[in-house]
């Protein structure tokens, strides 16, 4: 297998991974000091990287006093991070076997521990970025296998996900997050993401129109 190509696959996966924790829950001690110990994922939130309270605080008081504050107010409180609400014309949240997602979710025997997960629905935006994690974890592997078959399938269903899901309503949502985040961690996080599934998409739908091409 071609290493950049498993490289870039890496990277995705790293990166889905990364924002679909950062989106689920609140930040932990271990998660943090990981980013801030690594400068190529530091360089993902620049204004986090030279946020001033950073030199004031303990990273444990950074967490207690001001980034889980905001992470509640943001995923918890203030704004709905459900695909439903925004797909839905009466903005009401879908939690059960009719939501499109978790039968989707189903169909893939993709579980959920809502409990948790610190969600109410499946269609949660830090659970759809983890569906993507796992989908590029498993590409990953069959790429290592040689099994293109099942590499093209994946990147349709990561294609097909984005374009039907993930696209259609996370952009307003981190927008959202991007206008009310409280802290620097969080508007960079939001920021971050957006950019990352618009460029993703856009991996993806040239892939697809080249007939899923690899360099293998």
């Amino acid at each position: 297998m071609n290493n950049d190509l498993k490289q870039q696959q890496i990277a995705r996966i790293n990166i889905y991974a990364l924002i679909s924790r950062i989106m689920m829950s609140e930040m932990e001690d271990g998660l943090l000091k990981s980013i801030e110990e690594d400068e190529n994922m530091l360089s993902f939130f620049p204004a986090y990287k030279t946020w001033q309270k950073r030199e004031q605080y303990s990273r444990e008081d950074l967490i207690a006093k001001y980034l889980n504050v905001d992470f509640t107010n943001l995923f918890l409180l203030h704004l709905i991070p459900y695909e439903s609400f925004y797909t839905r014309e009466d903005q009401m949240m879908e939690t059960g076997g009719d939501n499109e997602v978790h039968r989707l979710f189903s169909d893939f025997d993709f579980r959920v521990e809502l409990d948790k997960a610190r969600v109410m629905s499946v269609d949660h935006i830090g659970v759809e970025l983890e569906f993507m994690y796992k989908l590029c974890d498993a590409q990953l592997k069959a790429l290592e296998d040689g099994s293109m078959n099942v590499v093209e399938e994946l990147a349709e269903i990561q294609y097909k996900f984005l374009k039907e899901h993930l696209i259609e309503w996370a952009p307003m949502f981190l927008l959202n997050v991007k206008s009310e985040a409280g802290t620097a961690f969080y508007y960079d996080a939001a920021d971050f993401t957006l950019e990352f599934i618009l460029s993703d998409f856009e991996y993806l739908s040239e892939l697809k129109d080249s007939g899923y091409r690899y360099d293998i």
